[in-house]
Formats: structure tokens, C-alpha cells, sequence
């Protein structure tokens, strides 16, 4: 045995690499084909919200019959626990709604997963409480929040007593010491609570001091289910000058200096590429009812891999490779979005075009505005411009990084 004056000498050898323990990980990111798993656990709330792009009525009995038993998800974890996934967030719908949310917590947090859970927090119990203070998730909860009044509150939600519902679950959260962030949409109904977001969020130990705001709103999920919902969504809907406002605020910490520094990294001409982002690379989504697909909103008949009658490998190492190939042939597509410099600002991607238009590549116009909106407000881009005809654009961004650089330093 070594006393505490004893010292190993590592002497130079091939089967010895020395390492910073900081930099040490025990399984590398390329032996994880898998690094995170999006669940949808039930497309049923308890809330009726005016803006959801999801939602399905909690006693709908057919829906529920439907969702993926306990035994299916539970074996879908352990697949998933095998690929080395390390990451599984629980969302819905309402995931609480699922009367063995807590098995299939409890099952998850076994496998060794991290686990996010977003919610509404309306169906946080002292039992729930109780056990996530006991095996605590190791990531924040996400909690949606709709308003600080219940006139507010229950005008986003339409459901009678949510507010008091909510209120209730974020103060267990804060009495039992479990770490969460709240997430608030900002609609017409809870617009004149806005301004006393930051200061409630402040006033609550246990969540994160950021806040997350949402000011623009998807169509349905699944396209055609509810027409009506869709007119709905639409009228809620801000002018792109009234999402600056709410989501790129100057006094909530977003100077334009730093935008410009974020877009500039995101920024550039895309061709005709319908994926730009790192769906479908090294994680997904699955829905309730079995579907594997690169990201939660992306409901295409195309992009959806049935894991009941699949493998997450033949899912990772095929289809979705496969599908990431796909080109846009939209002509209108090819001759904005194609050729547009603005792509880093700017939301397109097929899961939006799927949710607003049902296809993979038509342009989303809301989008486009906003977009513009924000390139002419941090200097990208003049009034009237658009961003597929501007040629320089190169020297702009690196004026704009130039111009970041000195107001950061």
C-alpha cells in the first residue's frame, strides 16, 4: 500500500497517454451514435391553450389508446440507454398526464439518463416533489408560463383555475430546492404582464435568473387537424417590430452588437440544402405513438421512422442520413431561401414550411419578415433590401463583426 509520501513515476511508454482529467471523458462523443432522445410522452393537456401548435383534449380516449404503452417506452429507454444516450427530455402534450410518468422517470434516471421534463406545472404534487428532491433530474425543468395574474394566465390556457394550478407546482419546486427555468410566451392575452416577468422570475430562489421568451408561433403539428386553431394561431400572431420587441430586447441583456456576433457565425448562403441544422445527426425525437423523427415539429409522412418496427441504428446510420440529402425544389425556395445570407437569422427549415404550408420547402413568410425586421435593425441590411439580392454581404458581416468587437471590448 502507498503511504502518503509515495509518489508513481510514469515513465514514457507506448501504452501509457497522459491526459488532462478536465479534457477526460469516459466515452467518446463519436462512441455515441445516439446523445439525446426527445420524448413526446402524449399529445393530451390539461390546458387548452390559444397558441399551441400540439395540443389534443386530455380525455380524449382514442388518443390515449393510441400512445405507447409503458413496456414499449421502457424498452425504446434501454435501446436508447445502450447507444449511449445521456440526455432524454420529457414532453407532451402535458407529459404529467401519463399515469406512469413516474415509472418511467424513475426508469430512466436508473439507466444513468439525465432527464428534462417540460411542463406546465400544473400537475406537480407533493408526492412528484418529494420524489424528483430524492432522485433529482440533473437538468432544469422546463415550466411553461402563460401569465402572472389568473386573468392572464387562464385567458392563454382557457382552463379555470390553471393559474392557481401553476403557481402551486413552480412553489414546490422552490420549497423542495429543484433547479428549473421558466419559459414565457408572450401573446396578446398576457401582454401587460410582460414587464413584471423578470421581476417574478427574480423573486423565486431555486429557478434559473434567465428567462426564456417565445413571441413567434408554429401552425399545427400535424397538419389539418384543426383548421380553425390554425385561423386562431394566425390572429395571434405579432407584427415582426413587435417581436423585437419581446424577444430581442436591449434591456433583457441582447445588445445588437451581440447579435451581430452570433449571426455572423450563423450566417451565409445555403443553396439548396433543406437541412441546415444537426437534426437527425446524433439525436431525435419520437413521438407517442412510436415515430423516430429528426425533430419533434417535423411531422412529413417522409420523415418519420416507425422505432416499434425499427432500430435507433438503422434510423441514425440510414434514414435520416438519407433524408438530410434531400434538396429543395420549390422555385421559390431556390430563388429566396437559396440564395439568402440571412439564414442565421432567420427560423426556416422544413418542420416550419411542414407546419405552415405541409410541405418541405416552400418559404414561411412570417418568418422571412421577422427575419429582415431584425438584419435591418442590428445595421445587415438597408430598408427595402432583400437579403437573396445583396452580393457584398460578406463585407457586411465582417463590418459587423469589426463593430461588435469594439463595443464588447
Amino acid at each position: 500500500m502507498l503511504n502518503s509520501k509515495s509518489k508513481i513515476i510514469l515513465k514514457d511508454s507506448p501504452y501509457i497517454k497522459r491526459q488532462d482529467i478536465s479534457s477526460f471523458k469516459l466515452q467518446s462523443d463519436d462512441e455515441r451514435p445516439l446523445r439525446f432522445l426527445d420524448i413526446e410522452l402524449t399529445e393530451r393537456c390539461n390546458n387548452n391553450c390559444v397558441h399551441c401548435s400540439i395540443n389534443l383534449p386530455e380525455d380524449d380516449a382514442h388518443v390515449k389508446a393510441r400512445e405507447m404503452s409503458t413496456g414499449e417506452i421502457k424498452r425504446i429507454l434501454s435501446d436508447a440507454a445502450r447507444l449511449g444516450c445521456m440526455l432524454v427530455r420529457f414532453t407532451g402534450g402535458e407529459p404529467l398526464l401519463r399515469e406512469d410518468f413516474s415509472e418511467l422517470y424513475l426508469f430512466t434516471r436508473r439507466l444513468g439518463i439525465r432527464v428534462i421534463i417540460f411542463t406546465n406545472a400544473t400537475l406537480i404534487t407533493p408526492g412528484l416533489a418529494d420524489l424528483l428532491e430524492r432522485v433529482p433530474p440533473l437538468q432544469r425543468i422546463e415550466v411553461s408560463l402563460y401569465g402572472i395574474k389568473p386573468q392572464t394566465y387562464e385567458a392563454v390556457t382557457r382552463k379555470t383555475g390553471s393559474c392557481q394550478a401553476a403557481m402551486a407546482g413552480i412553489k414546490l419546486l422552490h420549497e423542495k430546492g429543484i433547479r428549473f427555468i421558466l419559459k414565457w410566451v408572450c401573446l396578446p392575452q398576457n401582454k401587460e404582464d410582460d414587464d413584471a416577468v423578470d421581476g417574478f422570475v427574480s423573486s423565486i430562489n431555486g429557478t434559473d435568473k434567465r428567462v426564456s421568451r417565445n413571441a413567434v408561433f408554429d401552425l399545427r403539428c400535424r397538419r389539418g387537424d384543426d383548421q380553425g386553431k390554425n385561423r386562431l394561431i394566425k390572429s395571434l400572431r405579432w407584427q415582426p417590430e413587435e417581436v423585437m420587441r419581446f424577444q430581442y430586447h436591449q434591456d433583457r441583456g441582447e445588445t445588437d452588437a451581440q447579435l451581430i456576433d452570433f449571426c455572423r457565425k450563423f450566417t451565409g448562403v445555403r443553396g439548396d440544402r433543406l437541412f441546415s441544422c444537426e437534426a437527425g445527426v446524433t439525436g431525435g425525437c419520437m413521438d407517442a405513438y412510436g415515430s423516430f423523427q429528426p425533430c419533434l415539429p417535423l411531422r412529413h409522412p417522409e420523415c418519420l421512422y416507425d422505432l416499434q418496427h425499427g432500430s435507433f441504428e438503422e434510423a441514425l446510420n440510414d434514414f435520416f442520413p438519407q433524408l438530410r440529402l434531400k434538396r429543395a425544389t420549390n422555385p421559390e425556395f431556390l430563388k429566396r431561401c437559396a440564395k439568402c445570407f440571412l439564414r442565421g437569422l432567420c427560423d426556416q427549415c422544413p418542420a416550419k414550411s411542414w407546419m405552415e404550408h405541409g410541405t418541405l420547402d416552400t418559404p414561411v413568410d412570417y418568418l422571412c419578415e421577422i427575419a429582415h425586421a431584425l438584419a435591418e435593425r442590428i445595421g445587415l441590411i438597408n430598408s427595402g433590401e432583400k437579403g437573396w439580392n445583396v452580393s457584398d454581404w460578406r463585407e457586411r458581416l465582417e463590418r459587423g463583426k469589426c463593430e461588435s468587437e469594439k463595443e464588447i471590448h
